[in-house]
């Protein structure tokens, strides 16, 4: 059965704790870039289907790839794939029990290929080596400029039922449709069984039939519909727009007359509901009036619902299956930190175990729930073991219109008292926004919270209306709101740092990538007199030219972005976008702008931040541009992480006046470029040596 996460908006494994702080009067060292951005050690455990193996992601010559061990000896692990480039980051055993299947893309383009590695011989066979998309004409498909589109693989469904098997969805005939192929893992033949031509995706069983497709409607929401069984299809469910980003079908009973949604439909927040597919009866199995279902535990054979989980301040486990309560009672009680089970055995008798505390690294565990004992394993970042580090705080502001903005404030050690979650002094303070904006923040350890508040920053993490896992009403306020009310969340909950005494009103700043870097911009135009600078990481610098080059693949969604966006498609909706892009209003900003940007992003295109980067300096605006020619939206190889956080650490230092760790060697293996504005950080062109005379 397919990931349930899959099937549930963008949720955080990372979970809460309560608040204690150590009292520390003198600052602590400072911790390397490298132990915070560096490649994790061993990262993302998970147990062979029989559990006589265990696997993971670690470093071979400095990129991450899958090692495999026997369960019994995980010290005698080898690296069974040999990625040189970007490094492996989305991986999964088949349930043949022989080989590993995983991910990759080109230079950060999104175009996943599987791959499928046997962790006996290390044959490694990429199942889905396309380069070109073939049109109706029989012609490859291009982009305007010209370049040949790339098709995109995804995985669809897995199932213990076929062990040599998976379902795959490939875009080949039609960059905007992926239709569903059944793809032989040995042999890598592979036979479409749902040719797709409208649909935004399909709900498969464990018996690998199609039972639903998903089309969005005119308004932005969805309609369900099932095999008519005359070749075509019937309406099945209707969700409003409204529900669009909080109701869908996640998984299924065994028998397969039981669908399990997540369903927000006649109530705010999204429930776990099972429906009977005879009878059409509802069963409300889980609610929490606070928070939306961000996560269940699923038998992996059976499909019982064992747990259900939901996030407000923290995540809270309901034990909904009594069987699994012992189990869960000696790993809750076993270390510090929110205990996670992150992989299981086919017969369930082996779990893979993730704690995970705000300050400290991951510690992962393999428990034999036979014996109730569970042998540690490892931890993900070995060098931050005995580092002291903050505490991350659970804080509730008030927005102006009575909202409850659920936020993270981070503190220096030094900055407070035992028991206190203010500073003595108000400190320069990064507003640090999150992307999506359909994502959200949440408690747990946090590499860059951890690293400006230890060069002396504090740290705040707002999730501002629109933000996922507090309710419809929450996400729904956001509706037309990039740039508006959005933003004034932000701005409230800087105005309360201000007031509590945690921020120096004259020494904030903005950072975040994707929304988040629109955000900054929104910032430095909208409220140009708030911050003292920003940092964006590719963000998008206009609303309209954004939703214009969306990816192709996202094209069946485009209804939900124009009903919550605008609409770029009328002259009304562009004017109104226009309004709300910050390209719009360049000459407002008056502070220093740091911008990186991934050449390859599908989703951000390097012109959004080329245009505003041209725009102020047409208008003598100073700017400092960072681009990255491998990476796409994000900066993937830590190579750059650690340039570009190299770069932005010395930025801070400069115009907040924190503590800062040379550069030194953190440009070494990076693509970094700087096209502008290489003069207004202190040092970079020193840094880049005699590479920069090519990048001014």
């Amino acid at each position: 059965m397919k990931s349930i996460l899959n099937k549930i908006f963008s949720i955080t494994l990372i979970i809460g704790s309560v608040l204690i702080f150590t009292n520390c009067s003198k600052e602590e060292p400072l911790i390397s870039r490298k132990i915070l951005f560096g490649n994790p050690d061993k990262a993302a455990l998970k147990i062979s289907p029989d559990h006589k193996m265990i696997s993971y992601l670690a470093p071979l010559d400095d990129v991450m790839n899958v090692w495999v061990a026997p369960a019994d000896n995980p010290g005698s692990a080898v690296a069974v794939t040999k990625d040189t480039l970007r490094g492996i980051r989305i991986y999964f055993w088949s349930y043949n029990n022989e080989q590993i299947i995983y991910l990759q893309d080109l230079g950060g383009d999104e175009n996943w290929q599987v791959h499928a590695v046997n962790v006996n011989t290390k044959e490694d066979k990429n199942l889905t080596p396309y380069e070109e998309i073939i049109g109706p004409d029989n012609q490859p498909v291009t982009m305007p400029n010209g370049e040949k589109l790339r098709p995109r693989a995804n995985i669809q469904e897995v199932s213990y039922k076929f062990p040599n098997e998976i379902l795959i969805g490939l875009n080949t005939r039609s960059p905007q449709y992926f239709d569903v192929y059944r793809l032989n893992l040995n042999s890598g033949d592979m036979e479409m069984i749902q040719q797709n031509d409208r649909f935004a995706g399909f709900q498969t069983d464990d018996n690998f039939n199609v039972r639903y497709a998903l089309e969005n409607t005119p308004d932005g929401g969805m309609e369900l519909f099932i095999p008519d069984k005359k070749g075509g299809w019937k309406s099945f469910d209707k969700i409003p727009m409204e529900d669009a980003l909080t109701t869908s079908p996640i998984a299924f009973n065994k028998t397969g007359d039981v669908l399990y949604m997540i369903d927000s439909r006649e109530r705010n927040t999204a429930a776990l509901v099972a429906v009977n597919l005879n009878t059409g009866e509802k069963e409300l199995i889980f609610e929490n009036p606070r928070a939306d279902l961000s996560n269940i535990m699923i038998h992996p054979t059976e499909y019982t619902i064992e747990a259900a989980a939901s996030n407000y301040l923290r995540t809270e486990w309901e034990i909904l299956d009594e069987s699994i309560k012992p189990d869960m009672d000696y790993l809750n009680g076993l270390t510090d930190g929110d205990m996670n089970v992150t992989d299981r055995s086919l017969d369930d008798s082996f779990w893979a175990i993730a704690y995970v505390k705000d300050d400290g690294p991951v510690n992962y565990y393999l428990y034999d729930r036979s014996k109730k004992k569970a042998n540690f394993l490892f931890t993900n970042r070995k060098e931050l073991e005995g580092v002291k580090l903050s505490k991350m705080n659970p804080v509730e502001i008030k927005s102006r219109d009575g909202l409850n903005l659920i936020s993270y404030l981070t503190l220096p050690l030094w900055s407070h008292s035992e028991g206190e979650y203010r500073p003595s002094k108000p400190l320069p303070m990064i507003l640090f926004v999150h992307g999506g904006p359909w994502s959200r923040d949440s408690w747990g350890f946090n590499s860059y919270h951890q690293w400006l508040a230890n060069r002396g920053y504090a740290v705040l993490s707002v999730n501002f209306r629109g933000s996922t896992g507090l309710g419809k009403d929450f996400i729904n306020a956001a509706n037309m709101e990039w740039g508006g009310k959005m933003h004034d969340d932000l701005i409230d909950a800087v105005n309360w740092a201000v007031e509590e005494g945690i921020a120096d009103k004259e020494k904030v700043a903005v950072m975040g990538g994707s929304y988040g870097g629109y955000a900054t911009l929104v910032g430095l135009t909208f409220t140009p007199d708030v911050f003292v600078c920003g940092v964006d990481i590719v963000g998008p610098s206009s609303i309209q030219t954004l939703l214009e080059t969306i990816s192709p693949y996202w094209v069946p969604m485009i209804n939900m972005f124009t009903s919550r966006v605008g609409d770029h498609r009328t002259e009304e909706g562009r004017e109104f976008l226009k309004s709300r892009s910050p390209l719009t209003y360049v000459d407002k900003i008056n502070k220093p702008l740091l911008i990186g940007q991934g050449a390859n992003d599908p989703r951000v295109k390097q012109t959004e931040s080329d245009q505003i980067v041209n725009a102020m300096q047409e208008k003598k605006i100073p700017v400092t541009y960072v681009l990255y020619t491998d990476e796409g939206h994000g900066f993937a190889r830590p190579e750059n992480r650690l340039s570009f956080n190299a770069v932005t650490e010395s930025f801070f230092a400069q115009y907040l006046g924190g503590r800062s760790e040379p550069i030194g060697t953190d440009f070494e293996g990076s693509s970094i470029t700087v096209p502008a504005g290489i003069e207004n950080v202190s040092g970079l062109d020193i840094s880049l040596g005699d590479k920069s005379k090519n990048l001014k």
